[in-house]
């Protein structure tokens, strides 16, 4: 009986170590996941080591043994994680301080266009170490995020951008003419407040670029194929070649043959054909589906801060706007609940 009792009186605190270890590690995976930036998975793995390595510590601490053992297992145990840290400091320590650095700035989220580089891509994920972006290709790519640190990083702007479209014209033709097709052109494809500029003038044509805004980065490909199909369209249907002298010297051609289509492609009383099937949502679907959670995440949080705004002003309005403010309160609590529904069906797919 006296071992029994003394058996339990040793496994008891080790046994309510790991049982409060494992209640945190609980608590920090539901926390992390209700929180907006949960998706982004640097602060889960940063809270779960440091949750561990005080586990660990404690149950050494703990341990039945003498003062002198003891002090000579968390000697070892510093050894060994000093020289972990040391052997992968240039590596892991310096992505995991970069991804701190990240996601303190927030330069970007998932679903963002980025460029860095030589890369470009929709965000689909941030971790500690490593962001991970979705290419035109449908591939997935992984960068360090001390390349992202290190690098000038282009974020395409959610609420739109500027796209554009480059073309050579001979000296030949009036460049008020060419920026007129081109302004028509931009405004075939869709896009606001469109402007040309003469960008360069070279030895056989004038370079000219046709910008325009475009509201919505949902089909950015798409769009840019567009741009570039309505100025071939305009420029090939008004009788304007678009080659340089050094095509055509090359190939011997008469210099009165003008290189264009015989049929060029016009739509609908000489409007180019502008509209396409858009590919981004079978190519950018890990990116679609990681911004879709991140938006989901923010309206949520967005939604609780109104609700709680609107409970106290209910505890301090008049019995007329008490009413009011009660079906607001009612309204805010059927989304509140809908954004939770979704994140965990989202979840659940992933």
């Amino acid at each position: 009986m006296d071992s029994l009792h003394d058996s339990l009186t040793t496994l008891w605190p080790l046994a309510s170590i790991i049982g409060i270890g494992a209640a945190l590690a609980w608590a920090i995976s539901w926390f992390v996941k209700r929180g907006p930036d949960s998706a982004s998975g640097l602060l889960y793995p940063l809270l779960n080591w440091i949750n561990i390595s005080a586990v660990i510590i404690a149950l050494i601490i703990m341990l039945p043994i003498s003062e002198q053992t003891r002090g000579q297992v968390l000697s070892l145990l510093g050894v060994v994680l000093t020289a972990v840290i040391a052997l992968s400091s240039t590596t892991f320590v310096s992505n995991a301080m970069a991804g701190i650095m990240l996601q303190a700035t927030q330069p970007f989220r998932p679903g963002d266009y980025i460029r860095v580089n030589d890369q470009f891509g929709r965000v689909t994920k941030r971790t500690l170490v490593n962001t991970q972006i979705q290419t035109e290709w449908r591939d997935l790519t992984t960068l360090p995020n001390l390349l992202l640190v290190n690098s000038p990083v282009n974020v395409l702007h959610r609420e739109g951008t500027i796209i554009f479209a480059e073309v050579s014209i001979g000296y030949d033709i009036p460049y008020t003419r060419v920026e007129e097709l081109m302004l028509l052109a931009a405004l075939d494809a869709g896009l606001e407040e469109p402007f040309v500029l003469v960008h360069e003038l070279l030895d056989h044509a004038v370079a000219y670029r046709v910008c325009g805004f475009l509201p919505s980065i949902k089909n950015l490909l798409s769009s840019r194929s567009n741009l570039r199909k309505t100025v071939l369209a305009q420029m090939h249907g008004n009788g304007i070649e678009i080659v340089s002298p050094n095509f055509m010297n090359q190939r011997q051609l008469d210099p009165q043959r003008k290189i264009i289509p015989d049929q060029p492609v016009l739509h609908d009383e000489g409007k180019p054909e502008a509209v396409s099937l858009a590919p981004e949502e079978k190519i950018f679907d890990k990116a679609v589906e990681a911004a879709s959670l991140e938006e989901i995440k923010v309206n949520l949080e967005k939604t609780r801060e109104e609700l709680k705004k609107t409970r106290l002003a209910f505890k301090e309005a008049s019995a007329d706007k008490a009413k009011q403010l009660e079906r607001r309160i009612a309204e805010l609590e059927q989304r509140e609940q809908w954004h939770i529904r979704a994140m965990e069906q989202r979840e659940e797919k992933k």
